[in-house]
């Protein structure tokens, strides 16, 4: 189980190296507190730090994230998962699994450390800014702006809706109707669960089946607000939550079958863009079940 340790370094810590302090306070093996400090899991006085020898002092704050063995995963960004780039930002095909941000658990492994890798290996010296994000479970196309300009007017492309998206979701169960819209406002009802919540916030998502096979069926979602998960929420309140989606509902799956396929905008010049990004094979794999028209 993850868990967040948030302790004061003592008398007897002061002037230990950090991930002796990190040992004792966590107790956990040097080495393993040397691959929480690495991946970014351990803050010093509230401020990230990645470096093991630093001195501690008595009365610092230390706060570290303890991932649960086998959760940590290396990503590197490969070519194939960057769809579209040029002087302004690039587009990548996130992969289900990986967090778009850092956490208080970890940097590396986010696809927001993995971006500004890429970013220093090619010569931009700015960092990975997150102007929109998509669930840990959820694949898909991500926008990564290039300089401070860029991130502006998109974070306001994003406010303003101006930018649409298009999901697949593969959901358990037929779906009769070719097309229809949910309206019903979203709220929080848990740490990490959003539910139809009356006096919520106000949510627009427009449905349209392309494929069922009676046990599955394909769904092409357009939201045209942005709240937190709602496309699942929407899909889980029609009654045909998506394949994989544990927090709402849906049957056991290797993932979460939602995929942002293609962002479509208008882009500084004018110009429009649209941005499109493959699904993967298990995503595919299951599609298969849904392709097939009764």
């Amino acid at each position: 189980m993850n868990m967040i340790i948030k302790k004061i370094i003592t008398a007897e810590q002061h002037g230990l190296r950090l991930d002796d302090a990190l040992a004792a306070v966590a107790a956990v093996s040097k080495s393993e507190a040397r691959r929480i400090i690495d991946r970014g899991g351990c803050a010093l006085n509230a401020s990230m730090v990645r470096v093991a020898s630093r001195t501690v002092k008595a009365g610092d704050s230390i706060e570290a994230g303890i991932m649960e063995a086998g959760r940590f995963q290396e990503f590197v960004l490969s070519p194939e998962e960057i769809v579209y780039e040029d002087d302004q930002f690039i587009a990548v095909n996130k992969p289900a699994g990986i967090n778009t941000q850092r956490t208080p658990y970890q940097l590396k492994g986010t696809l927001e450390y993995s971006v500004s890798e890429y970013f220093r290996q090619h010569g931009i010296n700015e960092p990975a800014r997150v102007v929109h994000r998509l669930d840990r479970g959820t694949s898909g196309v991500m926008l990564f702006p290039k300089q401070k300009k860029a991130a502006a007017w998109l974070s306001l492309r994003f406010h303003d809706s101006e930018i649409e998206k298009h999901y697949l979701a593969l959901v358990t169960g037929e779906i009769l109707q070719e097309e229809w819209i949910v309206t019903e406002p979203i709220g929080k009802i848990a740490s990490a669960r959003y539910g139809i919540v009356v006096g919520g916030k106000s949510a627009e998502t427009a449905f349209r089946r392309i494929s069922t096979s009676g046990r599955y069926t394909l769904v092409e979602a357009t939201p045209r607000t942005g709240r937190t998960h709602q496309i699942r929420v929407h899909l889980a309140s029609c009654g045909v939550p998506i394949v994989g989606d544990s927090t709402y509902g849906g049957e056991p799956a290797g993932r979460m079958m939602l995929h942002c396929a293609a962002l479509s905008f208008n882009n500084q010049h004018g110009k429009l863009l649209t941005i499109s990004a493959p699904t993967d094979e298990q995503f595919n794999f299951f599609q298969q079940s849904a392709n097939t028209e009764r």
